[in-house]
């Protein structure tokens, strides 16, 4: 099994990117939330070209990718279930969550940490919200993310299939949370109790900065009620609201990938990092 999925990992994961992709672009089609401000093909021809120049560098860094990293950790005894026994489907349940929860402290640290923020206001920067926004990060984020994930993957020695399973999760999930969909609001209210929805994390991309610093999760939703970051609704409601940052509005920056690139290099100040809040 761990020889199988070493072998197959960048397939099966491309093959169910592909489909969720396109699944999400046919719901958005059929069911949009919100009318789009600019012209979907320019926008997403700079949104996927950075997901192509991403997934390019990461294999050039990292060709063994999470799994790797799971399969060297085992070799090595590295992490706790490498060192203490456990059923294997308690190991994959705990390693998933555990997982999940280190992308909300990541996400979180991204908002408060002004360099940090510079990288990932590229993210926040998208003018519209649809399934291509959760695909757009700048490639320094997306290397800084992975080492994390490793470090993490140390600590815990996951199975190799947990590792699997959290990577096509938070891929799909990434693509689910940002996608212009309709969902019936009594539907909403049921999944939010146990993982992030459409609405729930686009308040997260509203312009205004106590909302941009709330509902941070990528998966599950209990860690932004736990730590307070929840949010239920933007103040302008679902159809008004603006979404993007307050001073990147040009979308010759926002929405074409060498604008996208310049980003983090552009501006004096960190925008809405969390330690400014409440800030002039």
């Amino acid at each position: 099994m761990t020889e199988w999925l070493l072998g197959h990992e960048a397939t099966v994961r491309l093959g169910i990117f592909l489909g969720v992709l396109a699944a999400m672009a046919c719901w958005e089609w059929a069911a949009p939330r919100r009318r789009l401000t600019l012209p979907k093909p320019g926008r997403w021809a700079g949104n996927l070209g950075l997901v192509i120049l991403d997934t390019i560098v990461l294999r050039l860094l990292f060709p063994a990718a999470a799994l790797g990293m799971a399969a060297f950790a085992a070799r090595q005894g590295w992490g706790v279930f490498n060192y203490f026994a456990a059923p294997s489907w308690l190991a994959i349940v705990i390693c998933v969550v555990v997982l999940d929860f280190a992308i909300y402290l990541q996400h979180v640290m991204f908002h408060a940490v002004p360099l940090l923020w510079r990288l990932h206001r590229v993210h926040h920067a998208d003018l519209d919200f649809d399934v291509t926004t959760g695909l757009r990060f700048h490639p320094f984020e997306i290397v800084l993310s992975t080492l994390i994930k490793f470090a993490v993957i140390a600590v815990l020695g996951p199975p190799l299939i947990a590792v699997m399973i959290f990577e096509v999760l938070l891929n799909a999930g990434a693509m689910f949370t940002h996608g212009n969909v309709r969902l019936p609001l009594g539907l909403d209210r049921l999944l939010r109790a146990l993982v992030v929805t459409p609405d729930m994390h686009r308040v997260h991309h509203s312009v205004e900065e106590q909302e941009t610093n709330s509902n941070f999760g990528f998966n599950l939703s209990l860690w932004d009620r736990l730590f307070g970051t929840y949010r239920a609704q933007p103040a302008a409601g679902h159809q008004a609201m603006t979404i993007g940052i307050r001073t990147f509005r040009d979308p010759r920056l926002c929405a074409r990938l060498p604008g996208m690139l310049r980003i983090p290099f552009l501006g004096r100040g960190p925008d809405y990092a969390i330690n400014r809040r409440g800030r002039s």
